[in-house]
């Protein structure tokens, strides 16, 4: 199959099911599982943990300035609340 990979009958998968999914976990090996030498399954380690990043900082580097952001966008004199 060009891959390491172990084959396990299923009935020594039935009857070793718990150890055999923690020495996937653990080495990382997948197992193909078969049924009178037909595979029926593959036993696959899961993904690593997806690691969440917090809010702060999490949009950094995908947005560009243009322009004076600090600078208001109308005259002072304009602004209604101002002049209240």
């Amino acid at each position: 199959m060009g891959r390491d990979i172990e084959v396990i009958a299923i009935s020594k998968f039935k009857a070793t099911c718990l150890a055999t999914l923690e020495r996937v976990r653990r080495t990382g090996r997948p197992i193909l599982v078969t049924r009178r030498g037909e595979p029926i399954a593959e036993v696959i380690p899961p993904r690593p943990p997806v690691r969440e990043s917090g809010w702060l900082g999490s949009m950094a580097a995908r947005a560009t300035v243009t322009g004076n952001i600090v600078a208001p966008v109308a005259p002072v004199d304009e602004w209604e609340v101002v002049g209240t």
